[in-house]
């Protein structure tokens, strides 16, 4: 179930050391990130699972360039801050791909 938090949301809040960690781990920018909370279709869905001091979310979408990505994320005040990013898996593409279908 898709959820939209984003509305809410005015900008973003990088971590230098966080955003470094993205690229080393994953190969991912801060710039993509931005893209995928920016463009549609975009899934965000809460992950409770990981919310244990904050609320926790994560978003399945696409890069300008069209690179799929799955983002973890919270909102700080009206800030979104990104805690993790990687491509998507094939499971998530697929989910993806259903709703890109049903746009």
């Amino acid at each position: 179930m898709s959820i939209d938090v984003l509305p809410e949301c005015v900008g973003f809040d990088w971590d230098e050391w966080n955003s470094r960690k993205i690229w080393e781990r994953h190969g991912v920018v801060p710039s993509e990130c931005e893209q995928v909370m920016l463009n549609r279709p975009a899934v965000v869905v809460d992950d409770a699972a990981h919310s244990q001091q904050e609320l926790r979310y994560y978003a399945l979408g696409k890069t300008d360039l069209g690179r799929r990505l799955f983002v973890v994320f919270t909102v700080r005040r009206d800030l979104i801050r990104v805690i993790s990013a990687r491509r998507m898996s094939r499971r998530e593409r697929e989910v993806f791909a259903r709703v890109e279908r049903a746009e």
